[in-house]
């Protein structure tokens, strides 16, 4: 049987965040596989209430652990190396990624008591990774993290180059420019390119994407500018921001305080990777609060909304001693990620009502962009000349226009969502098969899957609210006359004004002392009556099904 070279996206394909993809070479049904990044997203109180994170589901992976041969992570933010302490236990194989990312990738295990010791750090081309039929190689990329990479994985089928997220950025201020040359020589090397696997974020971006650099003057002439104290907010990972805010601060004469636990930890981990030099001093919050505050710049996470982050804990009162007043300003310097909006918002509101001025990145004078726009995608397709495309990282509308891009010149491509197999043996890519993919959530510090039903019932319950209703039968199998209602998440009184919780009690010991013997000996059925009564009366005093809970407690004779 002919061997095949296949791609299999289980995660970030059709939706931005919690990326996880595959690759295999062999024979259908026995290819050697490998892994290229293992992230997660973040719940939200609509789809996904008190759900903390949200990662691919790798039972696929898991019923196929033998034929993989090692992990990929191609950089260190959390929707590509997010999962990997969670799922790494699943899988327990080699782990490979660059000095920065992999400090990270070592966190990451850490914290949840999981052995450091097969993570493999590699320098980037020209070394080489073999793993089964792949040699791999980290190609330096710009993009909003330091050391992120694409990868070069060479197959006996052909070369594959899997740009990761990246811009072209030359002047990164923190972190590798993207170099052009480097990439003329992929292209050109052995067959050249046969597989693009496309960073498709901004597809929809019509102009070419800006350089980090160019916000230094920028975010100086702003600092300098505001008269009392100055707060900026940005993505914590985003260390070569975090620098030009922290060196525009301290060129406007004011002290740099860095509030949140995970801007000080990547600022940690670039400082002792080496990635990150010459960073300004900081200083604590009990100093900064006792400064002039013309004299202090606080740069803060929290840029997403995060209800627990530093940004969310200003807007709400004191925070570590300190707290913001009318006159204070306040800097978005990121751009807001679809479907964290409400919660931006309500920062904002609850700042403004503090009388704190904003600034916000809408106008691009604050923020630039760590994907490439379309295009800087369209200079990538001419540089390395691939025979075919396949458009990753992006929504469903992200994949099918970038795909339209790449055919419109002349270069074959394929929307291929999570769970879509692609043979790219040939010379256009073939769908051959459709994996069942779901996602998995971190539920508190238990991973549960998306069809267990614990957060359709949170969904349920947080919809139309809960009855508990606790029953006794006696040693005689007669139900005592009462029954007890206990309501929660629904209106105390319904209609009429009387008690909820009484209305139905007294609809209850009305069928307890109907039901027949055949209900009442049945747990089954007497709980079915009582449910669909509860529901019923619920529906007539106040428009509403509840969830119900019915607990029968039988005594037994004595």
């Amino acid at each position: 049987m002919a061997e095949r070279l296949i791609y299999l996206p289980l995660g970030g394909a059709g939706e931005i965040g919690m990326n996880a993809y595959v690759y295999g070479y062999g024979e259908p049904g026995r290819e050697r596989l490998i892994v290229v990044d293992l992230g997660v997203t973040f719940g939200d109180m609509e789809s996904a209430p008190g759900i903390d994170l949200i990662m691919a589901d790798v039972s696929w992976l898991e019923a196929n652990c033998d034929r993989i041969d090692a992990i990929f992570i191609t950089h260190g933010h959390e929707d590509h190396v997010g999962a990997l302490g969670l799922l790494w236990p699943k899988l327990q194989k080699p782990v490979h990624c660059r000095r920065f990312t992999g400090a990270l990738a070592r966190l990451k295990l850490e914290e949840v008591g999981q052995p450091t010791d097969q993570i493999h750090i590699h320098a980037p081309r020209p070394d080489v990774v073999t793993a089964g039929p792949f040699r791999v190689q980290f190609v330096p990329v710009s993009h909003s993290i330091p050391e992120s990479s694409a990868l070069i994985i060479d197959t006996p089928a052909g070369r594959i180059v899997h740009t990761g997220d990246f811009k072209l950025d030359g002047t990164p201020v923190v972190g590798e420019p993207f170099d052009p040359m480097v990439w003329h020589e992929i292209a050109n090397e052995g067959q050249g390119v046969k597989v693009l696997t496309c960073d498709s974020t901004n597809v929809f971006s019509p102009h070419p994407g800006r350089s980090e650099a160019l916000l230094a003057n920028p975010l100086l002439d702003f600092v300098i500018a505001q008269r009392q104290m100055v707060v900026a907010t940005t993505f914590a990972s985003n260390i070569a921001r975090l620098k030009t805010l922290a060196e525009a601060g301290v060129a406007a004469g004011r002290k740099i305080c860095l509030l949140g636990r995970a801007m000080r930890r990547m600022i940690t981990v670039a400082i002792e990777t080496g990635v990150l030099t010459n960073f300004p001093p900081v200083i604590g919050p009990e100093e900064a609060s006792e400064l002039p505050r013309d004299k202090v710049m606080l740069i803060v996470t929290g840029s997403q909304g995060e209800r627990r982050a530093a940004s969310a804990q200003l807007s709400r009162g004191r925070y570590l001693g300190i707290d913001l007043k009318e006159g204070d300003s306040f800097l978005f310097s990121s751009r807001t990620i679809p479907g964290n909006e409400r919660g931006v918002i309500r920062i904002m509101n609850a700042l403004s009502e503090k009388g704190v001025d904003l600034f916000d990145a809408d106008d691009g004078v604050y923020h630039v962009s760590g994907h490439a726009n379309r295009p800087d995608i369209e200079a990538v397709h001419d540089l390395l000349k691939p025979q075919m495309v396949i458009p990753m990282h992006g929504e469903h509308m992200h994949l099918r226009e970038h795909a339209k891009l790449a055919e419109a010149r002349g270069i074959p491509a394929a929307v291929a969502t999570n769970g879509t197999m692609l043979d790219l043996s040939g010379t256009a890519p073939r769908v051959v098969d459709q994996i069942d993919t779901g996602r998995l959530y971190l539920d508190g510090s238990v991973l549960i899957g998306a069809m267990d039903g614990v957060v359709r019932d949170r969904i349920r319950m947080a919809l139309n609210g809960h009855a508990m209703v606790s029953v006794i039968v006696d040693e005689d199998d007669t139900p005592l006359p009462d029954a007890w209602v206990e309501l929660s998440g629904l209106p105390e009184r319904g209609r009429g004004g009387a008690p909820l919780a009484e209305n139905i009690e007294a609809a209850l010991a009305d069928f307890l002392e109907r039901a027949d013997d055949r209900t009442v000996m049945d747990d089954e059925r007497l709980e079915e009556g009582i449910r669909r009564l509860t529901r019923q009366v619920s529906m007539e005093e106040i428009g509403k099904k509840p969830e119900v809970t019915v607990v029968i407690s039988r005594l037994a004779a004595e």
